[in-house]
């Protein structure tokens, strides 16, 4: 395999992995600037899979990602209630309803599809090329041969970004994360905007969630999230609470998880594949700890507001 090959393969794989792991953090991203982490991100991405599964199967690809983002926002609603309705700690609810949800999607898959499972019979979407440039040596196939949520991603980063600064909304959303005080006072309703921007993450993981069924594995598994929700929120950190910064950071957990894929095929059969199914892991690990004391994130964070 040439050194070309190699490169192509791993880009191709590094983008199809980020993709999932972008469409949870700039969810993630839209709630943290107005305020509130959502540690509860991981039910979102489980709910969305097992609801993308059922759903695909019954009504089609497209059914199947819708009603994945409505399982996400299910998810985040019951967040919301608590931390933003009931003012309750957001770190303690949020891994509550994580553990939740891990355990609901379990036994709500083997309740529906018995002990065998769905296998790989959920419908999946196909590569969407773009001609011309999916021909391209090396960027083409990984950038512009991948399935339609992909581009959505690459759409939407440069939309928030658009929108956080540019928008009456964006500003609004942000001073409630900055200056929730001075929010107030100018006539802002903070729990409100706080509760739209928990669902909005909450909908963004459920397609994640989607995504990893209905564009990559093509199959549900239980706790197939894989710790991508905790994730999400580290690349949040890494991208500086910036969208574009935040889909960069999902391009560089994306390149770690194929790392895996890239050192066996490079003949590393000497070391055991579980240290680099850790890469991605230890690298959030790594980014949270590098990134204490330094990233400015939002100065509300975490805090109950109203």
């Amino acid at each position: 395999m040439s050194a070309l090959d190699i490169g192509t393969g791993f880009l191709e794989a590094t983008v199809r992995t980020a993709t999932p792991l972008a469409f949870a953090a700039l969810g993630e991203c839209i709630s943290e600037r107005a305020g509130v982490i959502n540690i509860g991100l991981e039910g979102s991405i489980i709910a969305g899979a097992l609801g993308a599964t059922v759903a695909a199967g019954v009504i089609g690809v497209g059914g199947g990602f819708a009603v994945g983002a409505l399982a996400g926002v299910a998810v985040a609603a019951v967040f919301a209630l608590f931390t933003v309705g009931l003012k309750a700690d957001q770190i303690i609810t949020g891994t509550a309803i994580t553990m939740f949800a891990l355990g609901l999607t379990g036994t709500l898959y083997r309740t529906i599809f018995g002990t065998s499972g769905v296998a790989l019979s959920t419908p999946t979407t196909g590569v969407v090329a773009i001609p011309g440039l999916s021909s391209l040596p090396l960027v083409g196939p990984g950038l512009f041969a991948q399935p339609l949520a992909t581009y959505v991603v690459m759409l939407l980063a440069p939309f928030l970004a658009w929108w956080l600064q540019r928008t009456h909304g964006g500003l609004a959303l942000r001073a409630i994360g900055e200056y929730p005080e001075a929010a107030v006072a100018a006539g802002i309703a903070p729990r409100r905007v706080q509760a739209l921007a928990v669902l909005f993450a909450g909908g963004m993981a459920g397609l994640a969630g989607a995504t990893l069924v209905l564009a990559q594995a093509g199959t549900f598994v239980e706790g197939m999230s894989a710790g991508r929700g905790f994730i999400a929120i580290a690349i949040v950190v890494l991208g500086r609470w910036r969208p574009l910064g935040v889909a960069a950071a999902a391009l560089l957990f994306g390149a770690a998880n194929s790392l895996q894929t890239l050192f066996q095929s490079m003949g590393f059969t000497g070391v055991p594949y579980q240290l680099f199914l850790a890469l991605p892991y230890v690298l959030t690990l790594l980014v949270l700890a590098g990134a204490s004391g330094r990233a400015a994130s939002p100065a509300a964070l975490g805090k109950r507001v109203g």
